[in-house]
């Protein structure tokens, strides 16, 4: 089939056309399916047929056949989970509870997203009339985790099986299954059908490789779905698999100019009430709430689709790793969350991408740079996560044991691209890819965070955290814990990056320009301190045997004041 109408076939699922056209081997819509889509936004939903029955008729319900464990990151109305679902028989289980906004010390609008989500997906099931088991947060006898709250209604409902999709969170998974087994209740574990490939897939692409690279796996991807494809079904589209050389500007000193403003999304009465929970319930968690508008349902993950395809994507490529103070969104998608919660579906994302370029509205740099995010590092970490665990989650190659400074909590840094960066994360619950990778986890890095800390505040902080996609994402490309395995090198840099990419060092009281001294900025004494700290190791990396050869150039005097100046940033001196 050419690529152009895989394409077609895949944006018809967004536009509200047959869901099984976008989402190629799911089951037929049926009955139930029209009703439920049109509650949740989703079109034609996959689920099977419910008898006929008369809205809120009192009856003797027969024994339950099936419960459906439906997680805060599953809100997606066509998954498996619901596969032959018989309203009669079989009902749907959700629960909100106090571990899973304190296991980490998570942000209050992290808490508010997945809980308002949660709500008006269940709210629509609801007034399908649906069979729904609830258990929310402000219940007097809510239990504090999933598997207290599941124990309590398997012995009080005595389901025969548990059905379950693959939750994006390893302890998650332990715990629901170690509570089916100890009740001898068994649990269907179901793949998740939301993602292009699954473990099985990524583990045979593995298989046999001294080293695995996200690249390689993009390119299969690419191939077997047809995205980006010529028409040979075998080249890629403008000859280039990759585009990255050409998405790397930065701002020009007026800055970024004539960017769109991000979709909002005003919060209504169940929005509202969750707010006013999180704000009573979590008062001493990070961030606020003040301005809190993110999607929390199918229908505003697919207005802001359409906002970013129209509005942003078409310069998203060119400035995707700019940076700019006081501006937290700039040309970037905001989809993550919705994606993560499975408000979105990624082949409609991905779809809706592919044919703005095809229609010319859009360049092929940028087109190609979004969907590498979502087809190829989206679908590679996961991969690394499940094929990987548990061990993963423990690894430490650098020997990092540093605690996370104190200010990552509050902002409070002198240093104005960190003071700018945790603001923003603290009041959207958000922050740029960059941001991520080249401003907090550059820091943690350098300073010698020990990795385990650096994973909890990026999965308490981040509105579309889940540990499946932060957890690799973090050790592995941005602290390079895993020693390799996810990025064929570690990302240091001096405060000459930051400079480069952006203004903040204008306003700063530090100089990039200095590794020593009163001025000197901690980016770049801490750059210098690391390269001496793992010399050995680094040598041997191909990759990064130019920086370490610059070590040369620095005479004992100068070592031992990075030293002393290192010691210095570490201490809470410098800050």
């Amino acid at each position: 089939m050419p690529a152009d109408e895989h394409a077609q076939r895949r944006i018809q699922g967004q536009q509200g056309g047959p869901a099984q056209q976008a989402l190629p081997g799911l089951r037929a819509p049926d009955e139930l399916a029209p009703r439920l889509g049109a509650l949740l936004g989703r079109g034609a939903l996959l689920l099977g047929r419910v008898p006929s029955r008369a809205h809120g008729r009192t009856m003797t319900r027969p024994a339950l056949r099936r419960l459906v464990l439906v997680l805060g990151d599953q809100l997606d109305a066509a998954s498996a989970a619901f596969d032959g679902f018989d309203a009669a028989t079989d009902a749907v289980w959700m629960a909100e509870v106090a571990d899973e906004s304190t296991h980490v010390w998570s942000g209050q609008p992290r808490i508010a997203l997945f809980l308002a989500a949660m709500r008006h997906f269940a709210h629509g099931l609801r007034e399908l009339g649906l069979p729904l088991h609830y258990t929310s947060l402000d219940d007097p006898d809510a239990p504090p985790t999933l598997a207290a709250a599941l124990g309590r209604d398997i012995a009080r409902l005595a389901p025969d099986e548990l059905v379950l999709v693959r939750p994006g969170d390893w302890r998650v998974l332990q715990a629901l299954q170690a509570v089916a087994s100890e009740h001898a209740v068994p649990l269907t574990l179901l793949e998740d059908r939301h993602f292009f490939s699954t473990p099985a897939r990524f583990e045979a692409h593995a298989r046999g490789r001294k080293q695995l690279r996200m690249e390689y796996f993009y390119r299969e991807m690419r191939r077997e779905h047809g995205v980006l494809m010529a028409a040979d079904g075998v080249s890629p589209e403008g000859g280039q698999w990759n585009f990255d050389a050409d998405n790397r500007e930065a701002f020009g000193r007026d800055g970024p100019q004539g960017l769109p403003a991000p979709p909002a999304f005003e919060p209504d009465a169940i929005t509202r009430e969750v707010i006013a929970l999180v704000r009573q319930r979590f008062a001493d968690h990070p961030g606020r709430l003040d301005t809190f508008a993110w999607p929390v349902t199918r229908e505003h993950a697919l207005r802001a689709l359409r906002c970013f395809v129209d509005e942003r994507l078409p310069q998203f490529g060119r400035w995707q790793d700019a940076l700019w103070p006081q501006q937290p969104w700039l040309w970037h998608s905001l989809l993550s969350a919705a994606l993560n919660l499975k408000l979105l579906d990624p082949r409609e994302v991905v779809a809706a991408t592919e044919a703005a370029w095809r229609e010319g509205r859009v360049p092929l740099a940028a087109a190609e740079g979004f969907i590498r995010q979502v087809l190829g590092w989206r679908e590679y970490v996961r991969g690394i996560y499940w094929t990987r665990m548990p061990g993963y989650a423990a690894l430490n190659a650098l020997e990092a044991h540093e605690d996370l400074p104190a200010w990552y909590w509050t902002g409070a840094t002198h240093m104005a691209c960190l003071r700018d960066a945790i603001g923003q994360t603290l009041q959207h619950g958000y922050a740029h890819h960059i941001q991520r990778l080249m401003v907090t986890g550059l820091f943690a890095l350098m300073y010698g965070v020990h990795p385990q800390q650096v994973h909890a505040w990026y999965l308490a902080m981040y509105v579309d955290a889940v540990e499946w996609v932060e957890l690799p994402n973090t050790l592995g490309m941005s602290q390079y814990a895993d020693g390799g395995l996810m990025a064929s090198k570690p990302y240091v840099a001096t405060g000459k990056y930051i400079q480069r990419m952006s203004p903040h060092c204008k306003g700063c009281r530090y100089d990039p320009a200095q590794r020593t001294g009163e001025t000197a900025c901690p980016f770049t004494t801490l750059y210098w301190d690391f390269l001496m700290k793992h010399e050995t190791a680094l040598a041997g990396n191909p990759r990064m045997a130019l920086q370490v050869k610059n070590l040369v150039r620095l005479d004992d005097t100068q070592k031992k004041a990075i030293l002393a100046r290192a010691a210095a940033v570490r201490s809470g001196e410098v800050a």
